[in-house]
């Protein structure tokens, strides 16, 4: 009798140490994450990955120099040059663990990262779903995964109510110019904004094209005859826009486009509308959906 209690106690201790060792794990497993996070250098190279990162409640060490604004969260920070040729030098002196940029832009970047010894990481804002994917796995990596699902369940949310506002109408044709200094290109499927165009339920008129970006062709894209034309000025906006108002006005082709005569031509926002995803999605789409289906 006595043995067989000795055996149950000592069954029961053995259970107990193995019980507590196991919440010691997961509980220094958990502060390791913390420390992780909280010991993280990050550097931000690109104004989008900066604004993500804010709203995911992680410090930075570095930001881009950027015309527009920053979170406050940032104010003060040193500022490591524009996103497509930042200073390896200030990086460098940051002793960053994690540098952000975009996939865009990685090509150009990627061996100057790495002759610098620079741990870069290239967040895909490609799509709103590739956005939102990244915006997960970083809420993983940096112990963010409430803010992270908060951020994510917001966007799911905004594309439920336009797919319910939108159900059954007739979907408009849309044609989308991306302008830069002294020329244009036409937006595809494959571009962001002609993924937030899909979203909010047009049909772009280029389809099938693995690029984002196309050469413009006019006489072809008046044969396509859209319903809707947006314009979307990069890098300088207003001359963008004046350029804009000048080929409209001098081609002589532009004013048989449907679009032109029914007067739905339509000048996008840069700081809602970037060529790479950005947190101000939801205001984007709801500012196309109001120009696609205006009644």
């Amino acid at each position: 009798m006595k043995h067989r209690m000795l055996c149950t106690l000592i069954t029961a201790l053995c259970v107990c140490v193995f019980l507590a060792g196991c919440s010691q794990s997961a509980e220094s497993s958990a502060k390791g994450k913390k420390s992780a996070a909280s010991n993280a250098r990050i550097v931000a190279t690109t104004v989008a990955a900066a604004e993500i990162m804010d709203a995911l409640e992680v410090d930075l060490v570095g930001v881009p120099t950027s015309q527009k604004s920053l979170p406050a969260r940032y104010k003060g920070l040193p500022a490591v040059g524009n996103p497509m040729s930042p200073d390896m030098e200030i990086i460098q002196s940051l002793q960053p663990t994690d540098v952000l940029s975009v996939t865009t832009l990685q090509y150009d970047l990627e061996t100057p990262f790495q002759q610098a010894s620079v741990p870069a990481t290239y967040l895909n804002l490609e799509s709103l779903d590739k956005m939102e994917n990244a915006i997960t796995k970083l809420g993983e990596k940096y112990d963010r995964k409430t803010q992270a699902k908060r951020i994510v369940d917001d966007f799911e949310q905004k594309k439920k109510d336009i797919q319910e506002r939108t159900k059954g109408k007739t979907k408009p044709s849309v044609l989308i110019l991306l302008g830069v200094p002294g020329s244009y290109l036409v937006a595809t499927e494959n571009s962001y904004i002609g993924d937030l165009v899909r979203i909010a339920g047009g049909k772009n008129i280029v389809k099938g094209e693995k690029m984002e970006y196309l050469a413009s062709n006019t006489e072809y894209l008046q044969k396509a005859n859209p319903d809707i034309i947006l314009r979307a000025a990069h890098g300088m906006p207003d001359e963008v826009v004046k350029m804009f108002d000048q080929e409209f006005k001098t081609n002589d082709i532009w004013k048989h486009f449907h679009a032109v005569k029914q007067d739905r031509v339509y000048d996008l926002e840069e700081s809602l509308f970037g060529t790479t995803g950005n947190l101000k999605a939801r205001e984007a789409l709801d500012e196309l959906t109001r120009m696609l289906y205006p009644s």
